[in-house]
């Protein structure tokens, strides 16, 4: 008997970068008088509400900001927020009417969808297709420029088969080839439909037909992705994705006691379904990569601590899974509370992979603006004309990258055991350590390398100042003693010329000629190297217009 699933939940996340300076360019009204790029991000949104730019909008709805406001005890706030530490608390939560709405540096939307019935479908050459319906619209937008877009949709009692072509087919915004297409590798079509009265209509619809390619360096994203970032121009590049064209899968599914066997739990079928699941693969009767190598990989990449009950958490570079045996009584949890595993799946343990996620998706990021930066530096260097916009920049990703190390960055997000385990295993995967040590190694290189240009530079200018001290000094002792008082002959001799007129003449000569080409070498060398004197004697400049991007 081929398993079943009682109940699959998966949400697609998308991360994507936002070029907040091309938005400020393109919006500049929006942030008319606010101080902070984060000020500006509700008015943005609310402005392309109002005004519907797609079909999506106008048919579902847009936006709205979805801060938590009521922490009593049975609150989804409370719920949520109690088993994180509270410093993160503070960091990670978009609240709302409490005395910490100024700290937040991250805000949180959702579409609502309660009286609605939105569907999110795909299909393929081959004739497979599935539509779940969409139970949770997410967009978590952070003060740094990153999203992460949320897309959850839920499906019960149907195949395991069909749960896996689902993660592994929906999870697609962009084909990498049209050969995948043709090969039944990538949907041949992607929507999102609306039922209404019984009947279905189609909101947006993405059949790759008409891809006109890169759009400079970025991909031709599918339009059920840019349907829901409405807000933000995809061709005028004001977002980029910043993995690859999967997005990251975040599923539970609980499978069905009646269609396995007993001791399906200790079977080699079970962990074959493990790994189908945890590598976001289609179905298949075994594993589908040599057994030795993936035997290995899964004893790193799953949680086994209740693996005796059936349940497996999992994490990889692009999924995370909770897999489990049905719905039954956690210890004292009690099923008619709620089944434990979902709630956690639903609530903490997704609110750590969006965090996971951010570190990774941020740190990509840094990566990005680093190569750029040294690029910038690297042809200015090259020039010996390193201008100050280049030094702006270099500093702008120090300072960035030392608020990210130590305002979002935590290596432990709550104290309970079982949560440190599930955020560790998916930053480990995501190599989120790895890759910030390599950051910081990156900035710090970058900042000594221009410590030691600016050095060489001050030193360049001393010498400059010594020699023309010297010069300076030099032709001062000349001058001062040449117009020194000395009576009798001397005097005679050079300053009344009656002894001798053409030596007189000629030491006025000298002295005149060595006073004016020490003054005139002096104006060359301030010319010659005015990039070195214009930041010190141009007056400081305040830009009250210019919002902080931060």
């Amino acid at each position: 008997m081929a398993p079943g699933l009682l109940h699959l939940h998966t949400y697609f996340l998308f991360p994507f970068s936002i070029d907040k300076q091309a938005v400020l360019r393109n919006h500049a009204f929006v942030w008319a008088g606010k101080q902070y790029w984060i000020d500006g991000l509700d008015d943005w949104i609310a402005v392309h509400g109002r005004a519907p730019a797609s079909d999506f909008v106008a048919q579902v709805g847009g936006w709205q900001r979805s801060a938590y406001q009521t922490f009593t005890l049975d609150s989804p706030a409370y719920q949520d927020m109690v088993f994180f530490h509270p410093f993160v608390r503070r960091v990670f939560f978009d609240t709302s009417g409490t005395r910490s709405d100024s700290e937040n540096l991250l805000r949180c939307y959702r579409i609502p969808l309660e009286g609605k019935k939105l569907f999110y479908e795909s299909e393929d050459i081959k004739g497979r297709s599935a539509s779940l319906q969409v139970t949770d619209l997410r967009l978590f937008l952070y003060a740094n420029g990153i999203g992460i877009l949320s897309l959850g949709v839920e499906a019960y009692k149907i195949p395991a088969s069909q749960a896996l072509w689902i993660n592994e087919s929906m999870r697609k915004v962009y084909p990498s080839s049209s050969r995948q297409i043709r090969e039944g590798r990538f949907p041949s079509r992607l929507a999102f439909v609306i039922e209404q009265d019984g009947e279905r209509k189609t909101v947006v619809e993405e059949r790759f037909r008409d891809c006109t390619g890169m759009i400079g360096f970025l991909p031709p994203l599918a339009k059920t992705i840019t349907s829901l970032l409405y807000f933000t121009d995809y061709s005028q590049q004001e977002f980029e994705p910043v993995l690859d064209e999967r997005m990251i899968v975040y599923t539970y599914a609980a499978i069905d006691p009646d269609t396995v066997p007993a001791n399906y739990v200790s079977s080699e079928e079970y962990r074959v379904l493990i790994s189908r699941f945890l590598y976001v693969d289609r179905d298949g009767a075994d594993y589908r990569y040599d057994k030795n190598f993936l035997l290995a990989q899964m004893h790193r990449q799953l949680y086994r601590r209740w693996a005796h009950q059936g349940t497996y958490y999992g994490a990889t570079s692009y999924s995370n899974i909770t897999i489990c045996l049905g719905n039954f009584d956690c210890d004292e949890h009690e099923l008619r509370e709620g089944f434990l595993i979902h709630r956690m799946f639903d609530g903490r343990y997704y609110l750590m992979a969006i965090v996971a996620l951010f570190y990774r998706v941020t740190l990509l990021h840094f990566a990005e603006v680093s190569a750029e930066v040294s690029k910038q530096l690297y042809l200015d260097i090259q020039d010996n004309k390193l201008t100050l916009a280049s030094i702006k920049l270099a500093n702008d990703l120090r300072s960035e990258f030392l608020h990210f190390a130590n305002y979002w960055y935590f290596d432990e997000l709550a104290n309970k055991e079982e949560e440190i385990d599930h955020f560790l295993l998916q930053c480990r995967e995501y190599r989120t350590d790895v890759m910030k040590r390599e950051i910081e190694e990156e900035v710090d290189k970058l900042n000594a390398s221009l410590h030691n240009f600016f050095q060489l530079r001050n030193t360049e200018a001393v010498n400059r100042l010594a020699m023309l001290s010297l010069i300076f000094g030099a032709g001062a002792v000349l001058t001062g003693f040449f117009g020194m008082n000395f009576a009798r002959e001397f005097g005679q001799l050079f300053f009344e010329g009656t002894m001798a007129w053409w030596i007189h003449y000629g030491a006025v000569a000298a002295v005149s000629i060595f006073s004016f080409g020490a003054l005139l070498f002096g104006i060359y060398m301030v010319i010659s190297n005015w990039a070195d004197y214009k930041s010190i004697l141009s007056p400081r400049k305040t830009d009250t217009n210019r919002t902080r991007v931060f």
